[in-house]
C-alpha cells in the first residue's frame, strides 16, 4: 500500500524501456537497495537486477530473500557514488536511488555517479523524504518546536536527533536532477495519507485498504497535496 505509486511509475517506466529497445529482460541496479524490497519483485519479472549497498547485514538479508523467492539478484557492497568503480558505464537501463540522497555526503555526486552507469534514454527513479510532511508529522506529534526547525532548516531536519540528515522538497529534487544531465520526468507524492491514517480505520474495514490505494494513486500528482506527502518520488530520463 506504501509504495503503490512507486510502484506504477516503475513499471510505466519498464514497459516504455522494452518497447524501446526491444528487450524484454532489463538490466536493473538499485543502488542502497538493502534487503530486496524493491530488487527481488523487480528479479521475479524476470529482469536482471544488481543490488549495491555497503551493508553486509543487508546484502546477506537480500540473498536469503531472493532464493527463497527463487529468483538470482547479484550483490555488491558500496556505496551509490562507488557505482562506477563497482558497474560498467552505460550498462543499466533503470537506477533505484530510493531513501540514499537523504544520507550520502554528496547528493550531486551520487546521481553523477547513477548517470555515469544508466544507457542512454535509461531512467533513475529517485524516492526521497519531503521536510513539509516532516513538519506536519512532528506538530502531529506535538513536537511544535522541532515542525518550526523543520521549516526553517535549509536541509529540512528537526534537529541534532533527527535520524535523517536531509530532505528534499520537489523543486530541489528536479533542481538536482536538473544539474547532473538528466531531463526531468514525473515527480509524484508518496505516502500522502496513508502515514496518517489510524491503522484500525484500514485493518478493520474490508476493501479499506484498496480504496486507500486509490485514494494514494488520485493524491499523489494533485497540486497541492502531492507536496505534502512523507515522502516525494521523481523519473530522471539520461538523455
Amino acid at each position: 500500500m506504501r509504495t503503490a505509486v512507486v510502484w506504477d511509475a516503475l513499471r510505466s517506466v519498464l514497459a516504455e524501456r522494452a518497447a524501446s529497445t526491444g528487450r524484454e529482460r532489463l538490466d536493473i541496479v538499485d543502488a542502497g537497495g538493502g534487503t530486496g524490497g524493491f530488487a527481488v519483485p523487480l528479479a521475479a519479472l524476470g529482469h536482471g537486477v544488481t543490488v549495491v549497498d555497503p551493508s553486509p547485514d543487508s546484502l546477506a538479508a537480500l540473498e536469503r530473500r531472493a532464493k527463497e523467492q527463487g529468483v538470482g539478484v547479484r550483490a555488491l557492497q558500496g556505496d551509490v557514488a562507488d557505482l562506477g568503480e563497482l558497474l560498467s558505464r552505460d550498462s543499466a537501463d533503470l537506477v533505484l536511488c530510493h531513501s540514499v540522497l537523504e544520507y550520502v555526503e554528496d547528493p550531486i555526486s551520487a546521481l553523477t555517479a547513477v548517470a555515469g552507469v544508466l544507457r542512454r534514454g535509461g531512467a533513475v527513479s529517485v524516492l526521497a523524504a519531503n521536510p513539509v510532511a516532516s513538519a506536519i508529522h512532528r506538530a502531529l506529534a506535538g513536537q511544535f518546536d522541532e515542525a518550526r526547525s523543520v521549516l526553517d532548516d535549509p536541509e529540512g531536519s528537526w534537529g541534532e536527533r533527527d535520524p535523517t540528515p536531509r530532505r528534499f522538497a520537489a523543486a530541489t529534487l528536479v533542481e538536482l536532477l536538473g544539474a547532473t544531465g538528466f531531463s526531468i520526468g514525473a515527480v509524484h507524492g508518496v505516502r500522502v495519507f496513508a502515514d496518517l491514517v489510524p491503522s484500525r480505520l484500514v485493518d478493520g474495514e474490508p476493501g479499506a485498504a484498496d480504496t486507500l490505494v486509490a485514494l494514494e494513486q488520485a493524491a499523489s500528482t494533485h497540486p497541492v497535496l502531492r507536496d505534502i506527502a512523507t515522502q516525494l518520488h521523481a523519473l530522471g530520463h539520461r538523455t
